[in-house]
């Protein structure tokens, strides 16, 4: 009682503060309109053709520049360029990059054009990080050593990081609790043979500190520093304030200094897996053996951290505990203490990387066991809180010694197979800029169909942003979604088509549907695809309850006037796709067929005056117009003929609306803006 009444006034102080926060937006330093900035460089990574640097000027900013640049930390430089407001999330369910900038206390990104370095002067604490960085590049195995000592895995290779999120290890490469701990023990050891207690507690303190700037104040490593801090400061002074209320203080503390701590990753697997580890500490310190108190601890933080990370990466590996009783003592022991020796004795790099090799090598290899590999649905917050509160009472009578830990594995059962349930069908078009992708979702799992998957030109051969790794997959499986009954290439433009490979390779898809004429982009679809494809314009294709009509018969060897055009009829609503297609195409379509009124029309080529004549709107009176065109696109789509073709229809497009969802039910709609 006496832990509630100090816990409980604390919290709700923060909840409150934190919530008035969020909705209240920070006052920046800088205008919007500013051409040209400055500031000292303290976060510099180089990926090919761009890189990015984080200054520290009138406020932190963060700049894109496309080209290398002499990036060295502590350097004070000047650019010129566009100050540009982070992207906000237009898709559901999916990662929110302004979000996540506020948790590092970055308000506006800078697209330069131009950056000079004006001041070579470099802070001593700089130097020192650049010393440190620059030995690091040196050795074999840096992309490891950089991520244990210096807190920065940003150069580890994507696959393996991957395998490491897919196997619910990638806490072991972030520097946390546990690190920390070891660091500080160790510096206690050695410190309290030539200093006093107290003196020693001071040094490591600041030697921690100084660990922090290192690391760029890391929340997780943050949270573990103060931690640490309060632990001594309770300690020393005798204060006999329990650990749970100290853990209240130090989220407190944090969430004062930066209320949008709470959409950082690390700092809220942080705080919720040590809260349930402390609180079940009685438990764990019962067991005896080695192995037996590490998988509890691991399970423990299986089940504290599956909610969190439900909902951030939407699937979950049941072997995860186990996986953990390998992996936790095998980088905990042998790769973490190694590293921080290799990196000081350099002959030790070789050995290192070979341990490491080990390391990633099972990490891809259990990775690859996709039976125990959980796609699990965004959940909404009154789900999300009905789930700690059954893990909750589960670890309550766990520590009575009832093990009820079957009910949560029954629960994501059930929430893997939760589709079945969902008695609504949907569409949806996700904003993928000026492309073209679009999932129908039948009800009661009875189907998944994506029609395209959007598409960024690669002029130059410079890399782009890569739609279906961080916005098409992601949103699948946040909508539950494994597999895929259809997937239909309306035509073989880059802005439909060119993340097909990378959607077949992700999911299972059982049938694939493109139009009779086939480019490069196609054929090397076609050719990757291991299953019967199906090259149609027109003729129709059952779905369980539903039929897909294709109806575009032109054949003018065109690949927009011969994109193929889909009527289908769910839950008695009409519903037309247009994909590109053109006014001939509509001409035909009015010639050939006797078209009904329309509920639903995706609106042809991004709202292009070369579709949606007014007779065709005319014919088909179309109640909702969805239309998919991108930001600031240089086409200047859609055209405002096309609009005034449109104005008695109830017209969403994606640069505006982001995401739009359809209920077919009751048509519904919902955006992600």
């Amino acid at each position: 009682m006496k832990k509630l009444k100090i816990i409980l006034p604390f919290s709700l102080f923060v909840i409150c503060y934190v919530i008035f926060t969020v909705n209240h937006k920070p006052i920046s330093k800088y205008n919007k309109n500013e051409t040209e900035i400055t500031g000292h460089i303290y976060s510099c990574q180089i990926k090919e053709d761009q890189t990015i640097i984080k200054i520290k000027g009138k406020e932190n900013i963060l700049i894109n520049y496309y080209g290398k640049t002499n990036c060295i930390l502590g350097y004070k430089i000047k650019a010129k360029g566009e100050m540009k407001m982070p992207n906000q999330n237009t898709n559901f369910n999916l990662f929110n990059y302004q979000n996540y900038l506020k948790s590092e206390k970055i308000n506006y990104t800078f697209k330069a054009q131009t950056i000079k370095i004006i001041d070579k002067k470099t802070p001593l604490i700089y130097k020192i990080k650049n010393t440190l960085y620059k030995r690091a590049n040196s050795f074999k195995s840096h992309k490891y050593l950089k991520a244990f000592i210096l807190g920065n895995d940003a150069e580890l290779e994507e696959n393996t990081k991957n395998s490491y999120q897919i196997n619910g290890i990638s806490h072991l490469l972030a520097i946390s609790g546990a690190q920390i701990t070891m660091l500080s023990c160790f510096l206690l050891y050695i410190l309290k043979k030539i200093l006093s207690k107290t003196n020693a507690y001071i040094v490591t303190i600041f030697a921690l500190i100084f660990y922090l700037f290192l690391t760029d104040f890391q929340a997780s490593i943050l949270r573990a520093t103060i931690f640490f801090i309060i632990l001594t400061v309770n300690k020393e002074l005798n204060l006999k304030i329990d650990t749970i209320t100290l853990l209240a203080l130090t989220c407190g503390i944090l969430l004062i200094y930066n209320p949008f701590y709470i959409y950082n990753l690390g700092f809220l697997l942080s705080f919720t897996v040590s809260f349930f580890l402390i609180t079940m500490s009685k438990t764990i310190s019962k067991e005896q053996n080695y192995f037996l108190k590490t998988f509890k601890i691991s399970l423990i933080a299986f089940l504290a951290s599956a909610p969190i990370l439900i909902n951030n990466f939407h699937q979950l590996n049941l072997l995860t505990p186990l996986i953990n009783l390998y992996f936790v003592p095998f980088v905990s022991f042998i790769i973490y203490p190694l590293s921080l020796i290799t990196f000081v004795f350099k002959p030790l790099d070789k050995i290192l990387l070979y341990i490491i090799k080990i390391m990633e090598n099972a990490s891809i290899n259990l990775s690859q066991i996709e039976i125990f590999n959980l796609t699990l649905a965004h959940i909404n917050i009154i789900f999300f809180i009905l789930y700690y509160i059954i893990i909750t009472i589960i670890l309550y009578k766990y520590s009575k010694g009832k093990n009820y830990i079957f009910i949560f594995f029954i629960i994501l059962f059930i929430h893997h197979n939760i589709n079945y349930l969902n008695p609504i069908s949907k569409i949806t078009m996700l904003d993928v800029g000026q492309g073209d992708s679009i999932l129908i979702k039948l009800k009661h799992n009875k189907g998944n169909i994506l029609i395209d998957t959007g598409g960024i030109p690669n002029y130059d051969n410079k890399k782009t942003f890569e739609i279906a790794k961080n916005i098409t997959i992601p949103y699948l499986k946040s909508e539950g979604i494994n597999h895929l009954d259809y997937l239909i290439l309306t035509h073989g433009d880059i802005d439909h088509a060119k993340e097909a490979l990378d959607i077949i390779k992700n999911f299972k898809v059982n049938n694939l549907i493109l139009n009779k004429e086939n480019n490069e982009l196609e054929k090397n679809i076609i050719k990757n695809f291991d299953k019967k494809v199906l090259n149609i314009s027109e003729g129709s294709v059952k779905i369980n309850d539903i039929k897909l009509f294709f109806l575009n018969g032109l054949n003018t060897h065109n690949e927009n006037k011969d994109s193929l055009i889909i009527y289908t009829q769910i839950e008695n609503k009409n519903i037309l796709l247009m994909g590109d297609a053109t006014k001939e195409s509509e001409k035909y379509l009015q010639n050939t067929y006797n078209l009904p009124k329309m509920d639903i029309l995706k609106v042809g080529h991004h709202g292009s005056n070369t579709s949606t004549s007014k007779e065709f709107v005319q014919s088909i009176s179309p109640k909702i117009s969805l239309i998919s065109a991108g930001k600031n696109n240089i086409y200047g789509h859609p055209h405002q003929i096309t609009l005034q073709n449109l104005k008695n229809s109830n017209v969403f497009i994606t640069k505006k609306d982001g995401a739009i969802e359809i209920n077919l039910k009751n048509l519904a709609i919902k955006t992600a803006r």
